[in-house]
C-alpha cells in the first residue's frame, strides 16, 4: 500500500487548488482524478473572476495559489467590472480558453514538487475508527495518507436532468459517484441535495453576428496574478444578444415539461444564477433578458451563452434558441441540463474544512454546498494547507472575516449554513474597504511567508512591492504643502491655509498621483501599480481608521475560543432554542457564536461570562 501525507480527491479547480497548496507545504501529496487530462477542466462557463469572485482568486493568488496565473495565461478577453465604482466593489473577471485554461493547470500540476497525479476512481474511504487514512480505487489498489481532502463536485449520486429525461452522472459524460456517497451517508452527516444548470453549448459558425452588439475586453487589462505582467493570450469580443416575448412565450408553454418545474428536481438552485425558465417566471414583467454569447477558445467554435441555462427538453431548446436574433439558424452541439447532487451541510465543519466528527477527512466545493470555480479554489486552498498541517500537527490555519473574502466564505458556511448554493459577493464582507483586490497581497501573502508556502520568486516580488509602497508613503508624508504652493502646479483645494502631506492630498478624490508628481521628482520613475496601490490607500485611509475599531472587536470575540466538549446546556438562562443551535453549530469562538440566527446579546453575555470563568480556573 503506497503512502501519501495528503490524498486529494478530484482535480476539478478545488482538488487542483488543494493538492499544490499542500505540495507547497512540503506535504508529499497525491491527486486523484479519474482521467489525466481533466485536471483544470471547466465544467460550466469558459471564465475566471467577477465581483466578489475576482477578490478570490486575488487572495488565492497572494497565498501563492495557481488559479490566477493560469487564468492570465489562458485569459482571451479581460474586463474589470465595476470600473467606474470604488476599488472596494471593482472585480477583475476573465474569459478564458478552456483548452488552455486546461494545458496550463496540468502543466502546473505536473511540475509542481511534492505533487503525484494518481489516474484512478475512488469509490470508498479507508477508515481507522473515526480518522481517515486513505483511499480505495475501483481497481482496488488502496493508498494511506495522514489527511484525506474531498473534492466530489456534483459527482455525489449526480442525477442529470433534460426535460423529462433523467439519467445519472456527475456531469455531462460522467460517473457519478455513488459508493463515495454510502460511506457519507455512515457518518450520520447532516446532508441535501442541491442543483445547479448549464446552458446548451452552440456553434459559433452558425450565428449571424452581423447586427449582433460586440463586446470587447478592456484596452489595459487588469490581470489576476500579482506575479503576471502582459496578456499572452489571443485577444477576443463576446457578441450580445436578448431573448424576446416570443422566447418566452415558447418557455411559459412548455413549463411543464421543464424538470425543474415538472417536479422532477428535489435540489435548490442557485437564486443569482437563474435558469431561463425562472427568469421568465420570476420577472414576467421583463419583455426581454441579455445574452452574452462567449466563444471557449480561440480555436474553438463552441459558444457559451451565458444567461439561458435550462432543463427544458432539447426540442424546446431548439425552438426558444431559434427564436433569438442571430441564433434563427444556430446548431446546438451539446443541450443544456440540469444536475441534482448531494451536500454535506457545511455547519459540520471546522473553520479548517476538516469534519468535526471524523478525523483527517476534510471537504471542498460543491460538497459544501457552494458554487464558482472561484470558491472552490479558495476552499481548495484552505482544505489543502490545513490538511498538510494536521499531518505534521502542527495549528491550523485559519482566516478571519476582518482579513479576507476567503474567511468570509469560510465563516459563512461553518457558521450559517447554506439553504441554496452559496455564492460570494462582495455585500457578504463587512470590511470591504480594507478587503480590496488591488490589496490581498498586502493582507496574505505575510502569512503565506510566515507558513512556508511560497516560492523565492513570489517573496522576493512581494518583498520589493512592499518597500517600494513603505518607501513611497514615507516620501509623500514627509513633506505638507500650502494651497499656494499646490495652486502653482494647478492642484486646487480648500484655500484655508493649512499645509497638507501627499497622502492627505491624494485621499481627494480629485487629486491623482500624477498631479503630485512635479512636487516629488525623487520618486520618478515608480511602477504603475504602486502609483495606484498608494492612490487607493490615501483615498481610504480615514474610513478605515473607523472601520478598524469594528475589526478589532471583532479580532477580540475571534480571541475567545469555546471548546469543543463546552457544555451549553449548563448555560442557566439561555432558551432551548439557542442551545440546540449552539450544540448543533459548535462555534470555535465568541465571533462565530455571535452569528448564529437568533443570538442574543444577553445570550452572548451569558456565553463569556462562562468562558471567562473556565479561562481563569485553566490560568490557576
Amino acid at each position: 500500500m503506497k503512502h501519501f501525507d495528503v490524498i486529494v480527491i478530484g482535480g476539478g479547480h478545488a482538488g487542483a487548488e488543494a493538492a499544490h497548496a499542500a505540495a507547497r507545504m512540503g506535504a508529499e501529496t497525491a491527486l486523484v482524478t479519474m482521467r489525466r487530462e481533466d485536471i483544470g477542466v471547466m465544467s460550466c462557463n469558459p471564465a475566471i473572476g467577477g465581483l466578489g469572485k475576482g477578490h478570490l482568486v486575488r487572495e488565492i493568488d497572494a497565498m501563492d495559489g495557481v488559479m490566477g496565473r493560469v487564468a492570465d495565461e489562458a485569459g482571451i478577453q479581460f474586463r474589470l467590472l465595476n470600473r467606474r465604482k470604488g476599488p472596494a466593489v471593482q472585480g477583475p473577471r476573465t474569459q478564458a480558453d478552456r483548452k488552455l485554461y486546461r494545458q496550463a493547470m496540468l502543466r502546473e500540476t505536473e511540475n509542481q514538487p511534492h505533487l503525484t497525479i494518481v489516474e484512478g476512481e475512488v469509490v470508498d474511504l479507508i477508515m481507522e475508527g473515526k480518522r481517515a487514512t486513505g483511499v480505495e480505487l475501483a481497481t482496488g489498489a488502496r493508498l494511506q495518507s495522514g489527511a484525506v481532502i474531498l473534492t466530489s463536485g456534483t459527482f455525489l449520486r449526480g442525477l442529470i436532468h433534460i426535460g423529462d429525461v433523467s439519467h445519472s452522472g456527475g456531469r455531462m459524460g460522467d460517473r457519478p459517484s455513488v459508493r463515495l456517497a454510502e460511506r457519507l451517508d455512515q457518518f450520520d452527516l447532516r446532508m441535501g441535495r442541491l442543483k445547479t444548470g448549464t446552458p446548451p453549448r452552440l456553434d459559433g459558425r452558425t450565428i449571424d453576428w452581423t447586427d449582433l452588439q460586440l463586446q470587447p475586453g478592456d484596452d489595459d487589462p487588469v490581470l489576476f496574478s500579482f506575479l503576471s505582467n502582459q496578456v499572452t493570450a489571443r485577444q477576443i469580443s463576446c457578441g450580445i444578444t436578448h431573448t424576446n416575448e416570443g422566447t418566452h412565450d415558447i418557455i411559459r408553454k412548455n413549463l411543464d415539461r421543464s424538470a425543474m418545474y415538472g417536479g422532477m428536481i428535489e435540489g435548490t438552485g442557485p437564486r443569482y444564477c437563474p435558469s431561463i425558465e425562472d427568469k421568465v417566471v420570476r420577472f414576467a414583467e421583463k419583455t426581454s433578458h441579455q445574452i452574452f454569447l462567449e466563444p471557449e477558445g480561440v480555436d474553438d467554435h463552441t459558444i457559451y451563452p451565458n444567461g439561458i441555462s435550462t432543463s427544458l427538453p432539447q426540442d424546446v431548446q431548439e425552438a426558444y434558441v431559434r427564436s433569438i436574433k442571430g441564433l434563427e439558424e444556430v446548431v446546438i452541439l451539446q443541450p443544456g441540463y440540469a444536475i441534482e447532487y448531494d451536500f454535506v451541510d457545511p455547519r459540520s465543519l471546522k473553520a479548517s474544512l476538516e469534519l468535526k466528527d471524523v478525523q483527517g477527512l476534510f471537504l471542498a466545493y460543491q460538497i459544501n454546498g457552494t458554487t464558482g470555480y472561484e470558491e472552490a479554489a479558495a476552499q481548495g486552498l484552505v482544505a489543502g494547507l490545513n490538511a498538510a498541517r494536521s499531518v505534521r500537527q502542527q495549528p491550523e490555519i485559519l482566516f478571519s472575516r476582518a482579513e479576507s473574502y476567503i474567511g468570509v466564505m469560510i465563516d459563512d458556511l461553518t457558521t450559517r449554513g447554506v439553504t441554496e448554493p452559496y455564492r460570494m459577493f462582495t455585500s457578504r464582507a463587512e470590511f470591504r474597504l480594507s478587503l480590496r483586490a488591488d490589496n490581498a497581497d498586502q493582507r496574505l501573502t505575510p502569512l503565506a511567508i510566515e507558513i512556508g508556502c511560497v516560492s523565492y520568486r513570489r517573496k522576493e516580488a512581494f518583498e520589493q512591492k512592499l518597500g517600494d509602497l513603505t518607501r513611497t508613503k514615507s516620501i509623500l508624508e514627509g513633506r505638507s504643502f500650502t494651497p499656494k504652493e499646490l495652486t502653482d502646479i494647478d492642484v486646487v483645494i480648500s484655500r484655508d491655509g493649512g499645509r497638507r502631506t501627499g497622502m492627505q492630498l491624494l485621499s481627494f478624490p480629485d487629486v491623482a498621483f500624477s498631479d503630485l508628481e512635479p512636487l516629488f521628482p525623487e520618486l520618478e520613475p515608480l511602477d504603475g501599480s504602486i502609483k495606484q496601490q498608494v492612490e487607493y490607500d490615501a483615498l481610504y485611509a480615514n474610513y478605515l481608521a473607523r472601520q478598524q475599531k469594528d475589526i478589532d472587536v471583532l479580532r477580540k470575540d475571534e480571541g475567545f475560543k469555546i471548546p469543543v466538549d463546552f457544555d451549553y446546556n449548563a448555560l442557566e438562562g439561555l432558551s432551548n432554542e439557542l442551545k440546540g443551535k449552539l450544540i448543533q453549530a459548535k462555534p470555535a469562538n465568541l465571533a462565530q457564536a455571535a452569528r448564529i440566527e437568533g443570538m442574543t446579546p444577553a445570550a452572548l453575555t451569558l456565553l463569556l461570562s462562562r468562558l471567562r470563568r473556565l479561562d481563569n480556573r485553566l490560568r490557576a
